[in-house]
């Protein structure tokens, strides 16, 4: 019970510190990245071409696992485009 004459509600607020608890601005890293870690990060980001097969059908080239942009074939058969745009 607090001996004052303010309310108890006031009390804690008055005594509190609130540069104590105030909040970081943003999250800052602890320690520094070490070039070895940093690099194997970037290990995974290298630029690659595409891979570009041969359609058996005309011989143009195609993407792997892909409808033939040329003949429209697809593992040697006659697909039908879809009639609507897919979402």
């Amino acid at each position: 019970m607090c001996v004052c004459p303010c309310p108890d509600r006031t009390r804690s607020r008055a005594f509190s510190a609130p540069w104590l608890y105030w909040p970081p601005i943003m999250a800052v890293p602890k320690r520094k990245t070490s070039k070895s870690r940093r690099d194997k990060r970037r290990a995974t980001h290298a630029i690659v071409a595409a891979k570009v097969n041969v359609c058996p059908t005309c011989g143009q080239p195609k993407r792997p696992h892909h409808l033939c942009p040329t003949c429209g074939t697809y593992k040697g058969r006659e697909v039908e485009p879809l009639r609507i745009d897919a979402p």
